[in-house]
């Protein structure tokens, strides 16, 4: 599907922008071919280099060609705005601002724009994500978990673009954060255990009380689920797969359940079951639930869960797209949602796939939660 809506706005540029040029057509035909082909560029390097969730090829070949990608996109949106203009101007008889909008330069111009503002954005997108706080009210959270703090990574996409040093430096940022407990909320990683061991490695470097505990996302599915469970549990991780874990301190509780991506339905892997992932925990004990995708927030709630951590949507990557990224994932694509009585929050992620790695007004995000004791009022 990105591939056909890719080659469709690629013809559409080639059309508006690329023939009207005032050059040979031995140019004009080359430039032309050099759009469609970063319209299908994903597909060119699977073919030739990894596949279309982990293109092995090197770091500044991926940014390149990011750009290029983004900016075809951008420009297209850009396009199909004037063009609307245009069509609404002669339809209103407005000759001066016909003229305007014919101008020869005009689209060239917005063409630069759109490469400018992707390449900001591709920047963006390969910065270190900074740290946001955030105090979230549990009712009736145990007095001993007041003030618990909870630090969440999540979308990290270690991968040729987003390397071992990339990661280096979210593990410190977060590890000066000092959390009493570090949960990853899936896709940690693009390609197979042996391209990514030496972008994974800094991992096993994250530090807090409680350890740290990770959950899959959709990506680790496409490149070999079975190795990375051990990979993962092998850099000091407790990996939850439709399962839970217990924290504890001065006698009380707290249920950290872990559940797996509705893309297991693929590989025949097991999709996620949250009644599994509760199955024996304290009903007494306020759950916090690590779900890669926001999307099944209500059901989650009316089973009893106190707070969902998720990521996936990388908060829409740029703003407006955020409006069609929320229509696929319930409604929900960045920050805090109060979802019938439970609590959401949706992280912007760290890290973002390298065949979309563009941010523009989405900044990445290391979230820190600081848990606080709510009392529920006399007759609730």
């Amino acid at each position: 599907m990105l591939s056909v809506v890719g080659l469709l706005l690629a013809l559409y540029v080639v059309w508006r922008v690329i023939w009207p040029l005032k050059l040979s057509l031995s140019l004009r035909g080359p430039l032309g071919l050099l759009v469609i082909a970063l319209a299908l560029h994903h597909r060119i390097v699977a073919r030739f280099a990894g596949t279309m969730a982990s293109p092995e090829i090197p770091k500044a070949v991926i940014a390149v060609l990011a750009t290029g990608f983004t900016a075809l996109l951008l420009l297209a949106l850009f396009l199909i705005v004037l063009d609307v203009a245009l069509l609404v101007a002669r339809l209103l008889r407005a000759p001066r601002a016909v003229n305007a909008l014919r101008r020869p330069w005009l689209r060239p111009s917005v063409g630069l724009f759109a490469l400018l503002l992707s390449a900001y954005g591709i920047s963006q997108g390969m910065a270190v994500p900074k740290v946001r706080h955030i105090d979230v009210a549990i009712e009736d959270l145990p007095t001993a978990f007041d003030g618990y703090r909870v630090l969440q990574l999540t979308d990290i996409h270690a991968s040729r673009l987003l390397t071992g040093e990339w990661v280096a430096k979210v593990v410190a940022e977060s590890n000066a954060q000092q959390p009493d407990l570090v949960v990853i909320t899936g896709d940690l990683v693009d390609g197979s255990v042996a391209a990514r061991a030496n972008d994974v490695r800094p991992l096993g470097e994250l530090k807090a009380p409680d350890g740290v505990i990770a959950i899959t996302g959709n990506h680790e599915y496409y490149g070999q689920y079975a190795q990375w469970m051990p990979a993962l549990r092998t850099l000091g991780m407790q990996v939850l797969e439709n399962s839970h874990t217990v924290i504890r301190r001065d006698g009380a509780q707290l249920t950290i359940a872990g559940v797996t991506d509705p893309v297991a339905a693929r590989y025949g892997l097991p999709m996620p079951d949250l009644d599994k992932a509760l199955a024996g925990a304290d009903p007494t004990a306020p759950v916090i639930l690590l779900d890669h995708r926001p999307t099944l927030a209500r059901a989650n709630a009316a089973k009893g869960v106190a707070l969902q951590l998720s990521g996936h949507t990388h908060g829409g990557h740029i703003v407006g797209m955020d409006q069609l990224v929320k229509r696929a994932n319930g409604g929900f694509v960045s920050g805090g949602y109060a979802v019938d009585g439970m609590s959401l929050y949706v992280s912007n992620g760290a890290g973002l796939w390298p065949g979309f790695a563009a941010r523009i007004g989405v900044p990445s995000e290391i979230t820190v939660f600081t848990l606080r004791r709510r009392v529920a009022p006399a007759g609730e």
